[in-house]
């Protein structure tokens, strides 16, 4: 059930696949990456976005389920270690404090969205359009679930729920998704490309 029938796009980038430097090189950037993704917002409707959730979920896609849970379990370990590699941090509080403050769950989403989209590219979900697209929305799935969960005991389990913990981010989540959606398989596309050609 878990074992890979596909190569992930690292591996296939990396050309022989990760060795165990590799790993933790990919452990350390794909932190960073995501770090600096939560402290930039871009201007949108209806809200401002961070480009968080999309590096969340192509950390998955891009790592493959074991290294993408990995990354995000020691981005976590970096937040509740007192980094302030959240967005809103160090201004909303650092640490456990931040960890148990509403948006907690969503930090939780974000390492399992991660194995989840990390276990469909390695069972090819990445190789198409739409099979990105459904990975990368399966994944913005489980972070709206986890959130939401842990929201409702802060704003109660009401339409406000939705009002505060989805309906502003749809469209950039839609946004986010179609980026990866169109992005992705071109990758595929250039790697299987300059393979055929250099066997030529």
């Amino acid at each position: 059930m878990f074992q890979a029938q596909h190569l992930v796009l690292i591996d296939a980038l990396l050309d022989r696949g990760k060795s165990q430097l590799h790993s933790l090189g990919l452990l350390f950037i794909g932190t960073l990456i995501l770090t600096l993704s939560a402290k930039f917002k871009i201007p949108f409707y209806p809200v401002p976005m961070t480009l968080q959730t999309l590096v969340v979920l192509l950390i998955g896609v891009t790592f493959g389920w074991r290294l993408g849970f990995a990354t995000i379990i020691f981005y976590l370990a970096q937040g509740l270690a007192g980094f302030p590699v959240f967005a809103g941090t160090p201004e909303k509080g650092l640490g456990f404090v931040y960890m148990v403050g509403p948006t907690g769950g969503y930090l939780v989403g974000f390492a399992l969205a991660a194995a989840v989209t990390g276990w469909m590219a390695e069972h090819g979900f990445d190789r198409s359009l739409v099979g990105t697209a459904v990975a990368m929305l399966c994944g913005n799935i489980v972070i709206y679930i986890c959130g939401l969960a842990w929201l409702g005991q802060f704003v109660g389990y009401s339409e406000k729920l939705l009002a505060f913990g989805i309906t502003p981010f749809i469209l950039g989540d839609l946004a986010k998704i179609a980026l990866a959606a169109v992005s992705i398989p071109f990758i595929w596309r250039w790697i299987n490309r300059d393979k055929i050609l250099s066997e030529e």
